[in-house]
């Protein structure tokens, strides 16, 4: 699948800030970039829960997060989406591939792999709007577990309710780290 990744995300994520990488490192920013459409299996999973709030928690569906960072995030929503997306465990095979091969070309696909999981998002975000538009409906940016006081403790509920491993291959670890790794789950409120 071919997804619009900005060049410029890759250079932020390789450090460059604001300065341009040379020919070669574009040309194998490229490479790396076809290497992953090539490689990868992008799926997504996302449904839509009515929301309550209370003062430093809110309940997404039958999901309790407690978070006063997540409430503030969600005042003005009425429902929430629980969303998940990954790049597949192509990504992570070549990853491991060339961390033993070539750790300069390991750095560029991470980077790319990283910028295009987020490309990646922003694409199924935008669909989702899109379903919600009929009815006036406008979205909130993605909300992660580990952002602000969002606990990580709370990704192997999320990924039950949505039914992750069996939708879209996504699991977690005892150590709350996604699998495959260029993955995310979020909250994303509509109001």
């Amino acid at each position: 699948m071919h997804l619009d990744v900005p060049e410029s995300e890759i250079w932020r994520y390789l450090g460059y800030r604001g300065a341009v990488p040379d020919d070669a490192v574009r040309g194998l920013i490229a490479s790396c970039l076809k290497q992953l459409e090539e490689e990868t299996a992008p799926k997504r999973i996302y449904r839509v829960y009515p929301l309550s709030k209370e003062e430093n928690a809110v309940t997404v569906g039958d999901l309790r997060l407690e978070s006063r960072h997540l409430r503030r995030h969600l005042e003005k929503s009425t429902r929430a989406a629980l969303f998940a997306a990954t790049l597949g465990s192509g990504a992570d095979r070549l990853l491991r591939y060339w961390e033993r091969v070539d750790m300069s070309r390991a750095a560029v696909l991470q980077a790319a792999a990283a910028a295009m999981t987020e490309a990646w998002c922003d694409l199924c975000q935008a669909e989702l709007a899109a379903s919600l538009a009929g009815e006036g409906a406008r979205l909130t940016f993605r909300f992660s577990p580990g952002y602000g006081d969002l606990s990580l403790a709370c990704q192997p509920m999320l990924l039950a309710r949505l039914d992750a491993a069996r939708r879209i291959g996504l699991t977690v670890t005892e150590s709350m780290m996604l699998t495959p790794t260029k993955s995310v789950t979020a909250v994303i409120g509509i109001y």
